[in-house]
C-alpha cells in the first residue's frame, strides 16, 4: 500500500501531467524553450532534469546518515513519515506553479522528488523483514503492481479534469493540471497512513556505537562495502545495477518530456500513452516474477537489458505517434519487471541473518541515486550541447550495454557464491 500511495507521484508528477504542463508553459513565442532560473538561462527540459538530478544527489548523501540513525534507534517508520509529508506537501504546493512562479515550481518539484526518494528507501528496507526468502520476488512484484494500479486510478481522475474541465465549470486552462498536483499530495499522504498503521516500527540495533550521525552513517556504508569484498557476485550485481539504472531511471523520468517536445503529442495523448505504460507494467512486474521463479533472476535481467538497448535505438529513430505507442508498450513491459526483479535479487544476495537491512538497502539506494544523478545530468547536458533529445536517448544504450556485460559475467560465474543461488 505504500507503493499504492507514492506511485501517484511517479505517474502524475514525473511521467505525465507535470512534464506536459511544464513544457507547455515554459515554451513561449518570445524565448522559445529557454527559461531563466535564479538569474541563469537554461533549456526548459534540461532545467527540470538538472533539478531532479540535484534531488537525487542530495539524497545520495543524506540516506546513509538517516539509515544509520534508523538502524541505531529502530525508528525507520518515522523517517518514512517525514519524507512522505515532505513529498505530499510539495506536490500540493505545485498547485501554485505558473510561469511567473517558476522558481517556486522548481523548488517544490525538487522537494517532492526528495520526499519520494527517501520514502522508497525505507520502504525497500522492509522487504527482507516482512517476507521470507522464497516469497520476496512475489511480494516485491505485488508491491509494484499495487503501485501501478493505485497510480492509474488517480491518473484517470486527473485525466477527467484535464480533458473535460467544462464538466466542473473550470475556465482557467492551467487549473486542471494544478488541481492534479494537489490531488497527488492528498492521495500520497492519505493512503500511506495504511502502511504507517500496519508496518513494524523496526527494532534498534543495540550493538552499534553511538557516534555522530554523519560519521556513523558513512561508516555504515563503508561497513557494507567491506562486507562486499567477500561477496563477489553481489558486488558485481551492484555494479551492473549501477550501470543499467543510469538508463532505466532516466528513461522513466524523461519519457513524457521527450514525447511532448520531440513529437508534440499534446497532454491528452501523452497521458493516454503513459496509462498504457502503467497498465502493461502491472503485467510486466508479475510476468517477470513468474519467469524469475522459472528460469532465475539473472537470466531474466539479461533478457530485459537486451530489450532496453533496443528501446534506446528505437527512441532515436522514432518519427510518429504510432511508433511511440509501440515503444511505450515495450517500455511498460520491461519497466516494472526490471525494478521489481532488481530489488528482490539484491535482497536475496544479502546475508539473511543481518539485523541492519536499512544499511544494506541504503547502500543499494545510494547506488541507484548516484546512477540517476549521472544519467539525468548526462541526458540534460547532451541535449543542451547537441540541441536534440534524440542524441540523449541513444546515448543511454551504452549504460545498458555495460550492465548487460556484467550480468553475463555473473551468469557464467554463478558457482562463486552463495547459499542463496537456488533462489537466483
Amino acid at each position: 500500500m505504500f507503493d499504492w500511495s507514492n506511485s501517484a507521484y511517479n505517474l502524475v508528477i514525473t511521467s505525465t501531467i507535470f512534464p506536459a504542463y511544464y513544457t507547455i508553459i515554459t515554451t513561449t513565442e518570445e524565448f522559445g524553450d529557454q527559461v531563466t532560473f535564479m538569474g541563469r538561462t537554461f533549456t526548459n527540459t534540461a532545467l527540470s532534469n538538472y533539478a531532479l538530478s540535484f534531488a537525487y544527489l542530495i539524497m545520495a548523501f543524506l540516506l546513509p546518515i538517516l539509515s544509520s540513525i534508523a538502524d541505531f534507534r529502530g525508528n525507520k517508520k518515522i523517517f518514512m513519515k517525514v519524507f512522505t509529508y515532505i513529498g505530499g506537501v510539495s506536490c500540493s504546493g505545485l498547485f501554485f506553479f505558473r510561469l511567473e512562479t517558476l522558481e517556486l515550481g522548481i523548488i517544490c518539484f525538487t522537494l517532492a522528488a526528495i520526499g519520494y526518494i527517501g520514502g522508497v528507501m525505507f520502504n525497500n528496507s522492509y522487504l527482507p523483514e516482512i517476507a521470507t526468502l522464497d516469497q520476496q520476488d512475489r511480494v516485491s512484484a505485488k508491491g509494484f503492481a499495487y503501485g501501478y494500479v493505485g497510480s492509474v486510478i488517480l491518473q484517470i481522475v486527473c485525466f477527467v479534469f484535464v480533458l473535460k474541465p467544462e464538466l466542473f465549470g473550470i475556465t482557467d486552462p492551467s487549473l486542471p493540471a494544478r488541481l492534479s498536483f494537489l490531488l497527488v499530495g492528498i492521495w500520497w499522504i492519505s493512503f500511506s497512513q495504511i502502511s504507517f498503521a500496519k508496518l513494524p516500527a523496526g527494532g534498534p540495533n543495540y550493538d552499534k556505537i553511538s557516534k555522530s550521525a554523519v560519521k556513523n552513517g558513512f561508516q555504515e556504508l563503508y561497513k557494507v562495502w567491506d562486507q562486499l569484498k567477500t561477496m563477489v557476485l553481489l558486488k558485481r550485481f551492484l555494479l551492473a545495477f549501477f550501470c543499467y539504472s543510469m538508463g532505466v531511471q532516466t528513461i522513466m523520468l524523461v519519457a513524457a518530456g521527450f514525447g511532448e517536445k520531440v513529437l508534440k503529442l499534446g497532454t491528452s495523448k501523452l497521458i493516454a500513452i503513459i496509462l498504457i505504460i502503467q497498465l502493461v507494467a502491472i503485467m510486466g512486474a508479475l510476468i517477470m516474477s513468474y519467469f524469475a521463479k522459472k528460469y532465475g533472476n539473472i537470466q531474466v535481467i539479461i533478457v530485459v537489458l537486451t530489450i532496453w538497448i533496443g528501446i534506446c535505438f528505437a527512441a532515436y529513430y522514432i518519427q510518429n505517434e504510432t511508433q511511440f505507442y509501440i515503444v511505450a508498450a515495450v517500455v511498460g513491459l520491461v519497466m516494472g519487471g526490471i525494478q521489481s526483479i532488481s530489488r528482490s535479487t539484491y535482497s536475496k544476495f544479502l546475508p539473511q541473518s543481518t539485523p541492519d537491512t536499512a544499511s544494506f538497502f541504503s547502500f543499494y539506494d545510494v547506488t541507484e541515486k548516484m546512477a540517476v544523478v549521472i544519467g539525468l545530468f548526462s541526458f540534460a547536458y547532451i541535449e543542451e550541447f547537441t540541441g536534440s533529445m534524440r542524441n540523449s536517448a541513444i546515448s543511454l544504450a551504452g549504460f545498458f550495454l555495460f550492465g548487460l556485460l556484467i550480468m553475463f559475467s555473473i551468469f557464467f560465474n554463478r558457482s562463486i557464491n552463495s547459499d542463496n543461488m537456488p533462489y537466483l
